[in-house]
């Protein structure tokens, strides 16, 4: 008998997701036992399996792989939930490049942990539960705060609020209001500090890491993100990753997509716009990122250079004109149209 082939969809609204198949002596709705054995299938849990060529590194199918088969008030949680709500930047891995397990919250004792998942008991009260695109997975909001209750730090705890806000899936004030309702659970003290520090209006998990510094490690006001700045005359000069009010000092992080010449040439004029309206500027690389204390050295120094002038004196505006759409809050980026999402909001698909 051929190998079965079989590759069912997921879900209509995830095509590229292959959902896993229990073993069928006929090998009609999924491999015999022999097939399973060879090298055409692969195992995703306990009595599960894929076609072998499926690329269980996607985050989307390491999620169904995970979750396809959970019941009643079990439900995927924590990054995961995240991702299959559509925030991009949660890719199911640390920054070092390894992956996180996928996080279940199940009744105690229903399930066990396993390699590449992880089982978690908290209850979940109704309001938490959806089924989104056929998969059972808890609310956004209450999938943002497990990954703050959880985070190892705050700096993370505040990652993991910014890049889900920047996917527009949750605000600082429905946060908030959430965590009143969990003011014993595991992890709170932490989430509310976290809180404190976050920002609607990050772009990358970079921006996030580098503004931190300002409050973490200077104590002093974080800078805004990526808000536009006007001259006098209402022209818009740029948007820099980071803007230091008070010094009037522009950050911006440059990866390595910033190194290609057409790009890069942008940058040195968008640097040179930010200088002819009296700003400093300070551009940080990857290295910066993982060097903390360099990072902290350059921005000191970079203060020291910039003017600390008064708003009277400066040459330069936050004050938007009347002509320009403010996308800088989640409510101000969930009232948009359709059609206004893609004209202000396409910045998303590039990173």
């Amino acid at each position: 008998m051929p190998p079965a082939r079989l590759e069912p969809p997921y879900d209509g609204a995830r095509p590229g997701v292959v959902r896993p198949v229990r073993v069928d002596p006929a090998g009609l709705t999924g491999p015999t036992r022999a097939q399973a054995r060879g090298r055409s299938w692969r195992r995703t849990s306990y009595g599960f399996y894929v076609p072998s060529e499926v690329d269980g590194d996607l985050p989307e199918q390491r999620i169904v792989e995970a979750g396809h088969d959970l019941r009643g008030t079990q439900s995927v949680t924590g990054w995961a939930a995240l991702r299959w709500h559509g925030a991009e930047w949660f890719d199911g891995r640390t920054a070092a490049g390894d992956q996180r397990p996928v996080q279940l919250a199940v009744v105690h004792g229903s399930r066990r942990s396993q390699p590449g998942i992880n089982v978690t008991s908290e209850y979940l009260p109704p309001r938490d539960r959806v089924v989104l695109d056929g998969l059972q997975v808890v609310s956004r909001v209450c999938a943002v705060a497990y990954e703050m209750r959880y985070a190892a730090d705050v700096v993370e705890a505040v990652r993991a609020f910014d890049l889900a806000a920047a996917a527009d899936l949750v605000s600082r004030v429905e946060v908030l209001d959430y965590f009143e309702l969990l003011y014993h659970w595991t992890g709170i003290p932490l989430a509310r500090e976290a809180a404190t520090l976050v920002d609607e209006n990050a772009w990358s998990p970079a921006e996030v890491d580098v503004r931190l510094v300002w409050p973490l490690d200077l104590g002093l006001t974080a800078p805004v993100t990526n808000r536009p700045v006007f001259d006098r005359q209402g022209r818009h000069v740029g948007t820099p990753d980071l803007l230091d009010v008070e010094a009037g000092l522009a950050v911006e992080y440059n990866s390595r997509l910033h190194l290609a010449g057409a790009r890069h040439a942008k940058d040195l004029v968008r640097d040179d716009d930010f200088r002819a309206v009296g700003l400093e500027v300070l551009t940080l690389v990857s290295a910066d990122r993982v060097d903390r204390r360099r990072m902290i050295g350059r921005i000191q120094a970079a203060r020291a250079r910039a003017p600390f002038l008064s708003d009277v004196d400066r040459r330069w505006t936050l004050e938007q004109p009347t002509w320009w759409q403010p996308t800088h809050t989640v409510e101000l980026r969930r009232s948009l149209t359709p059609a206004q999402q893609e004209r202000f909001l396409g910045y998303r698909r590039t990173g």
